[in-house]
């Protein structure tokens, strides 16, 4: 029989490897998105996303660039995947015992307020005042591939504790971005994206009506773009749609046909059988996230993470309010924002800390927070566009990912871990 603790780790740790392995890749594709955006081919780069595609329904007409194409349309099914895993953490995973989640949502708030606040106070009636939002996010892409490298100098309470914190991050993100970059909302198609979501509600566990579930979250997208509202927030409704029960009992599947009626049609109705026994959240997670992961995300990266900065200009960049509210937002205050947090929490008993676990190991992670990069560069987007202020903040945003990624590692890297198997699963012994 499957424990707990078997149901909590093991879909974790295929979530681990995933975002661990995209990490990297993402890092690559920002890496080459900077080579090429300042190298002699550039005009070949800029070109390239702003080349515009537009698509005609009849009387509708959408006309984007390449890169808001990517921005707007491909990051859906990113933030699907972020409404999917809020849905499992929530109900299944580190967010569901309140006395557990404390911690890390704790943790989160502190992480986002402080950023925000050290952004606010340097650029408060500034040209960059509207980016308050970027250093507020946490990828957990990045994050996890960097603890991927640290390998066993990491405690597992490490990795469970930035995938909680990323999570709640993600969906203080989607509040801001929603109620702060929605500008100008037309009421009449707000109603019709609700009335998508509303209509997929109530087909949502009527598996056999898939098409018509995704043709209404293109529904809910084109109405929220229209109205204003950033249509991947529909990317994020539909994902916390999903049901979080399997269809099917595992104890339902009927295997013994295959051996006594082998055949095309019997391997499809277990197959089938099989899959109904999954929870629609984790089913469509596990379909869904290489996706996201391994496409989507990097190719994001690589049309957001390009500046083209002069040599010329690199020092009055690095001097601008805007670039150092961002680097020191995400620097100085993941770090401080989630450490005191965390802290402040276990010394009034709200939250607890493994047992082994220092409060180095807490710094580290408050440290290793400080990595925005993705979020950070879709809040930059909404917030100043490309020029700019934009370029400043994103020049900032790539700065600080680097310089936390540095520093949450050497804060951590010196510990060694001994996992203790006499203790739970999440636990380990950390000298």
């Amino acid at each position: 029989m499957q424990t707990v603790n078997q149901k909590l780790i093991r879909p974790f740790q295929d979530f681990l490897h995933k975002e661990a392995t995209a990490g990297l890749l993402i890092v690559g594709a920002a890496t080459l998105a900077l080579i090429w955006a300042n190298s002699p081919f550039s005009d070949g780069y800029f070109d390239l996303w702003s080349t515009h595609a537009a698509v005609e329904l009849g009387s509708f007409h959408l006309d984007l660039t390449l890169k808001e194409w990517v921005n707007d349309g491909a990051m859906a099914l990113f933030f699907v995947v972020v409404g999917l895993e809020i849905k499992r953490e929530i109900t299944d995973g580190e967010l569901n015992d309140p006395r557990q989640a404390a911690l890390p949502i704790i943790a989160a708030i502190g992480g986002m307020v402080v950023p925000a606040a050290i952004y606010a106070v340097l650029n408060s009636g500034g040209a960059g005042a509207d980016g308050w939002g970027i250093p507020m996010a946490t990828d957990i892409a990045i994050v996890m591939g960097v603890v991927a490298l640290l390998g066993k100098r990491a405690p597992s309470w490490l990795k469970l504790f930035l995938l909680a914190l990323a999570i709640v991050d993600d969906i203080g993100a989607i509040l801001v971005i929603a109620v702060f970059y929605s500008e100008g909302v037309s009421f009449g198609w707000l109603a019709l994206a609700l009335g998508a979501f509303a209509a997929a509600v109530i087909i949502r566990r009527w598996l056999s009506a898939v098409a018509l579930f995704v043709a209404l979250g293109v529904v809910c997208w084109f109405a929220l773009h229209e109205a204003n509202i950033h249509p991947t927030l529909a990317g994020v409704a539909f994902g916390m749609l999903a049901p979080v029960r399997p269809v099917r009992m595992p104890t339902l599947i009927d295997a013994e046909e295959l051996h006594l009626s082998p055949s095309i049609e019997a391997v499809q109705r277990v197959t089938r059988q099989a899959r109904d026994s999954v929870s629609v959240v984790e089913w469509l997670e596990h379909k869904l996230h290489p996706y996201s992961a391994f496409l989507v995300v990097p190719v994001f990266a690589l049309a957001n993470a390009g500046i083209r900065i002069p040599a010329s200009e690199l020092s009055d960049a690095m001097t601008n309010s805007v670039t150092w509210g961002v680097v020191l937002g995400l620097v100085i205050g993941k770090t401080v924002g989630v450490s005191l947090a965390t802290l402040a929490a276990v010394a009034t008993g709200v939250g607890r800390l493994p047992a082994g676990v220092t409060t180095r190991y807490v710094v580290g992670a408050g440290a290793l927070a400080g990595i925005g990069f993705t979020v950070s560069l879709f809040v930059t987007e909404l917030a100043f566009g490309e020029e700019g202020v934009g370029t400043e903040a994103r020049l900032g945003v790539l700065t600080a990912s680097l310089v936390a990624a540095v520093i949450g590692t050497l804060i951590v890297l010196p510990g060694a871990v001994e996992h203790d198997h006499s203790m739970d699963e999440t636990h380990v012994r950390v000298h």
